[in-house]
């Protein structure tokens, strides 16, 4: 009869999402994973397999996490603008946040994995997607409540607040541009109004 697990699998794997969304893929060694879930090398390895295998939980849980937070500001506030307005402000105060790791994992492992591993690469794309399709249905939301200028399809502002989104967390990932920060929010915000 085989034991009883003795750990929170879902603890564990948020501590290895942490240290892989921190320090990256390659920067991350399987010590550090020991050491950040408090897992035994064979407790690990008989609960996520090897360390790809709970890279890819981690960010698969990341993403869903990510993209379930987005949608929930993105279809809530009293117009589509006040929401997406509401999703860059929580965008910027996680990015001022030090008790966060720096930055989108999507787009760390975008620029750290991507480029060489065609796998990653599909999973990065498809979250992208997912962010450009939760856009585009709020971008589609303010065109109808008309808080939202319709001088671009809802396609074309949604790609454009995806890229926004990534720019900001590669500044939020260098620490250097965080005051800027707030004037390419304002710039975004005054595009979608249809303002100069």
């Amino acid at each position: 009869m085989a034991r009883p697990r003795e750990f929170n699998e879902d603890e564990a794997l948020l501590q290895a999402t942490r240290l892989f969304w921190s320090k990256g893929y390659e920067g991350t060694s399987m010590a550090d994973l020991l050491r950040a879930t408090g897992l035994s090398k064979s407790s690990l390895y008989d609960t996520f397999g090897s360390k790809r295998d709970l890279f890819l939980a981690a960010f698969e849980a990341y993403r869903v996490e990510r993209i379930r937070t987005m949608r929930g500001y993105l279809q809530s506030g009293p117009t589509a603008y006040a929401a997406i307005a509401a999703f860059f402000r929580m965008v910027l105060k996680h990015a001022r946040a030090e008790d966060r790791p720096f930055g989108c994992m999507s787009c760390n492992e975008a620029a750290e994995m991507a480029p060489h591993d065609e796998e990653i690469q599909k999973l990065i794309e498809r979250d992208f997607d997912g962010m450009e399709n939760a856009f585009a249905e709020a971008i589609a939301r303010g065109h109808a409540d008309g808080s939202i200028s319709a001088s671009h399809d809802a396609r074309q502002y949604a790609r454009f607040l995806n890229a926004t989104h990534h720019g900001l967390q590669i500044m939020a990932r260098t620490r250097s541009q965080i005051d800027r920060m707030d004037d390419v929010l304002t710039v975004t915000l005054r595009a979608l109004k249809g303002e100069s």
